[in-house]
């Protein structure tokens, strides 16, 4: 389901006037089309550790189911907005094995 926003809109005169909504489905590639990249980041995070998979092109449904099989595989906790899934922890090799079985073959890991 999805949520319809209304954006810049603040108050329209005009008794005929209709919003419409930009409803833009992004259609998700197949695993084998998808270039997902896998990196650890400490930025911004207080010198913790996460694991980030990024590159992901589909709607938010299929990324939160890809980010849950992930979190419950590592066995912890993270999110999905945008177009990445936040993992919590340095799981780089896991999470990469792991999208490898799972058919997202074009999966590179990034950094050392």
């Amino acid at each position: 389901m999805s949520k319809k926003k209304k954006v810049n809109i603040v108050y329209s005169t005009n008794p005929n006037y209709n919003y419409s909504f930009d409803d833009e489905k992004v259609e998700t590639l197949s695993p084998d089309n998808q270039q997902l990249k896998v990196l650890i980041d400490r930025k911004q995070r207080k010198g913790k550790s996460v694991t980030l998979v990024t590159g992901f092109i589909g709607n938010d449904d299929d990324l939160k189911d890809l980010a849950k099989t992930l979190k419950s595989k590592c066995g912890v906790g993270g999110s999905a907005k945008g177009s990445e899934i936040l993992i919590q922890g340095e799981f780089k090799d896991k999470v990469f094995d792991l999208l490898i079985n799972l058919g997202f073959k074009q999966s590179k890991k990034v950094g050392g």
